[in-house]
């Protein structure tokens, strides 16, 4: 089962539409008992990073550390893998899981030398994918994902795919069981849809 994560920011309906389109049995949740006896976790995200404080206020965030510690897959969609890194400068006040190091910042206002705007929305490619990656199998260089966005997490030794926008970010992040991807694979066609197949699969 698939829980999937309610902390009422996210793009929850199209997201577990697709999941069950691919078959996946999911639930919809807000209680940490259900994250805690989940195979399984999807965290969606739109909007603002403070909003992922209700995952602490809620005892989310203590459950999804305990669960990936038993081995729990765990995929992160847009801000969910924003929350995966330490935080971000767009609610500094609010901790992030600290699964990666690093903080999300805001794409610069200029990029050599022109104007760069923001958000980053609309198509773009992965580029340096990793070959070991379990989310990205049967996925190359070059394929299109959808990105509605303002903030990004930088590139570290977990990136598992880049894009390229006023610089490179993390597109996937992937280390063991946990998983992040800053586009949003259910409204990423034929990629999209192989990505969340990789993971139902898993």
């Amino acid at each position: 089962m698939i829980a999937v994560i309610d902390y009422k920011a996210g793009n929850l309906t199209s997201v577990v539409k697709a999941l069950r389109y691919l078959g996946a049995e999911t639930q919809v949740t807000q209680d940490p008992a259900v994250v805690r006896a989940a195979s399984k976790i999807v965290l969606p995200g739109v909007g603002h990073f403070q909003a992922t404080q209700l995952l602490s206020d809620l005892g989310l965030t203590e459950a999804v550390r305990e669960s990936v510690a038993g081995g729990a897959w765990f995929l992160g969609i847009c801000v969910g893998l924003q929350w995966l890194f330490e935080g971000s400068t767009e609610a500094p006040a609010t901790a992030g899981l600290g699964h990666f190091a690093g903080m999300c910042e805001r794409f610069p206002a200029q990029y050599n030398g022109a104007e760069l705007k923001s958000p980053h929305v609309g198509w773009n490619s992965l580029e340096n994918v990793r070959r070991d990656s379990k989310l990205l199998r049967g996925i190359d260089d070059g394929g299109f994902v959808y990105y509605t966005h303002s903030w990004r997490a930088p590139v570290s030794e977990a990136t598992a795919a880049t894009t390229s926008y006023g610089g490179a970010f993390t597109a996937v992040v992937e280390r063991d069981n946990v998983m992040g991807v800053q586009f949003h694979p259910e409204k990423s066609a034929t990629v999209g849809m192989r990505v969340l197949k990789n993971f139902v699969e898993l």
